[in-house]
This record gives structure tokens, C-alpha cells and sequence, in this order.
């Protein structure tokens, strides 16, 4: 049964409800395709200084095969970014997947580890009635964030229903939005309202190809005939395991346009079609996404993070053509980037 919280985790619940940038973390591996833990940790040292709120650790952008028992990696990759972070107040969010028993135990793994929630990806193998049952189950463990992930890169369309009875779950307390379609974003915040959770419930989102957008908008939703607003509090993305130290001041800029700033939020539409398109290059939307986990680590290689763009399956690079478009995104926004941050602090962080 899941125990009372304690005060570390209680703080780090109110820091997650209140809302912050959350870089999805991504896996450092040598030219053998071995865990680097002295790039491992720079990441993760990397982001913290940058002033993320948190990091989620074994998701998609750390590379699900971690999951896999016999690349025994899951829990290394774990336990160094917990280390890592060790002393500071940022939230800890341990991705989970798999079949009910899967996802229970390396929930429990988390706990182990000090982590403060689970990013529950969606299982193939379970219909919704089994998908909320497994969310029941890890809420025994830890305290649960649904993911609505695009079928692109192992989703799966669920229904308003869905996201009704799984935010009906008293140990949800958050959903990641990430199915990169506005129709199936909607389903979701109508699920949230319909389940009275607008208040407590923090949506982030994870449309890595709509941030801005989502962040500024007040989503105004009728439910019951009755008129509830909503907001996204913050970003569980891919996009911001780069240029990070950016995305802290563009989550502070979306905050002041939702308090009013019509200048700010002007500033932000525009900038959400240059994020957009650089998001486009970083995650190779023209190849369907194929390079999407290699563009990131191409990305963190240029600004001498990490040592190259190994993936644990060598057939994950980047596509034809994504190296020249990722080219281009680098010289037209340079107002995205946080490069002399990288290059002020990189030192310290590799020590």
C-alpha cells in the first residue's frame, strides 16, 4: 500500500502541482554503447543548473530498451540521476512501463531509489480496463502521472473515457499531454474536468510540436454545462532535454502571458512556430520521428555534453537530411539556444 508521504515528498508534489520545466532525460553511452556515468551525471548536473524543477529519468528519451532486463541498465541509469540530484529540491519522475507486474515492480524500484512519482507509459498488451487498473496498482507504489503518448513512437489513441476514469484515480496526480494531435489534447483536458480534477490534477505538456501554444492558452472546457478553465503548469518534454536553460525562461514568460502580459504573450505565438521548427529538425518529424532520440543527442553532442550520438540500437541515427536541417535550425534561432551557458558551466559538470 502506498505509505504517507513524507515531507521531502509532499514538497516535491506541491513543486510538481505548481508547475516546472522537466527535461526528459536522455542516456549518455560511449562509442562501445556503454553507459557513460560521467556524462550520465553531467546531464543531469546540466539541467539542475539550468534551473529545471525536475527531470524524468527512464522514459522515452532515456531509450525504453533500458527497461529490458538483459541490457540491465534501468536501474544504474536510476540510481545516478537520483545520486546526482541528491541535495536538491528537484522532482524526481521515473518512467514505467510494461504489463501490470512490470510496471508495479520497477515503480517499487523507483521508490527504493528516492524517486517521488511514475511517468506511466501506455502497455499494448491492456485494453483501457486494464490500463487503469495497472495505474491503480503502481498508485499503491507511487504516486502516478499519466502519459498520452503518440502512436508515432509507441502510443496508442484512448478515449475521453479513459482519461475521465484514470483521473478519477486519487494517486494520479498529473498527466503528461503528448499525443501531438489537439483533438486527442482536448480529450484529455475534457477527461480531467469531467472527473472534477481541474483543481489539483497538473497537466503538462508534452506536444514537443505545440509548447508554446499549450502553455499560454486558457483552455476554457464545458463540462456538466458548466464553464472550467484549465492550464498546462508546465513541460514533461524531449524538446527540453536540449537548450534547456531557455526553456526555464520561456516557462516564466508563459506564465506572465496567462497573468496578462500581452507583449510577452505575442512574443511566445511567435516564438512557438521558431520552436516548432526547430522541434521539427530535433525530432525529424519528416521521417516520422525516426531520428527523433539521435537529433536530441546530436544536439547535446554540439554543445560538448555528450561525446556522441550512440544509441543502444545502431540502427537508431539520424535520418537523411536531418544533420543539414539541424544545420539550419542552429543558425536561424539562436535566441533558442543556451549555448555560452553550456559552454560557461561544461567544465564543471564533467569534473
Amino acid at each position: 500500500m502506498l505509505t504517507a508521504p513524507s515531507p521531502r515528498h509532499t514538497a516535491a508534489l506541491t513543486r510538481f502541482r505548481r508547475g516546472c520545466v522537466i527535461p526528459a532525460h536522455p542516456l549518455a553511452l560511449d562509442e562501445r554503447r556503454r553507459l557513460d556515468e560521467r556524462r550520465q551525471r553531467a546531464l543531469t548536473r546540466y539541467y539542475l543548473a539550468a534551473g529545471a524543477g525536475g527531470i524524468a529519468v527512464g522514459v522515452h528519451t532515456t531509450q525504453f530498451a533500458i527497461h529490458d532486463p538483459k541490457v540491465g541498465l534501468l536501474a544504474p541509469v536510476l540510481e545516478l540521476a537520483a545520486e546526482t540530484a541528491a541535495g536538491s529540491d528537484a522532482v524526481l519522475v521515473a518512467g514505467a512501463c510494461g504489463p501490470t507486474a512490470q510496471a508495479v515492480a520497477e515503480a517499487e524500484l523507483a521508490a527504493s531509489l528516492g524517486y517521488h512519482m511514475v511517468l506511466l507509459s501506455p502497455d499494448p498488451s491492456l485494453d483501457e480496463d486494464g490500463l487503469v487498473d495497472r495505474a491503480r496498482a503502481v498508485g499503491e507504489v507511487l504516486p502516478v502521472v499519466g502519459f498520452y503518448l503518440q502512436p508515432a513512437v509507441g502510443g496508442r489513441d484512448l478515449s475521453r473515457d479513459f482519461w475521465t476514469r484514470l483521473s478519477g484515480l486519487d494517486s494520479v496526480v498529473g498527466i503528461k499531454v503528448a499525443p501531438f494531435d489537439r483533438y486527442r489534447t482536448l480529450d484529455v483536458l475534457h477527461g480531467v474536468c469531467a472527473a472534477g480534477r481541474d483543481g489539483d490534477l497538473a497537466l503538462y505538456t508534452g506536444n514537443d510540436d505545440h509548447i508554446l501554444a499549450d502553455l499560454v492558452a486558457p483552455h476554457r472546457i464545458i463540462s456538466d454545462g458548466r464553464p472550467v478553465e484549465v492550464e498546462f503548469v508546465g513541460g514533461l518534454l524531449g524538446q527540453w532535454a536540449v537548450w534547456a536553460r531557455t526553456a526555464v525562461s520561456l516557462l516564466d514568460e508563459a506564465r506572465r502571458a496567462r497573468a496578462g502580459d500581452d507583449a510577452t504573450l505575442r512574443r511566445l505565438l511567435t516564438l512557438d512556430g521558431h520552436l516548432t521548427d526547430a522541434n521539427a529538425a530535433i525530432f525529424d518529424a519528416a521521417n516520422g520521428y525516426h531520428g527523433c532520440i539521435p537529433g536530441i543527442q546530436e544536439v547535446l553532442r554540439r554543445q560538448g555534453l555528450l561525446a556522441g550520438r550512440w544509441c543502444l540500437d545502431p540502427a537508431e541515427e539520424l535520418s537523411p537530411g536531418q544533420a543539414a536541417e539541424l544545420d539550419r535550425v542552429h543558425r536561424a534561432y539562436p535566441h533558442l539556444r543556451d549555448d555560452d551557458f553550456v559552454a560557461a558551466h561544461l567544465d564543471e559538470w564533467l569534473a
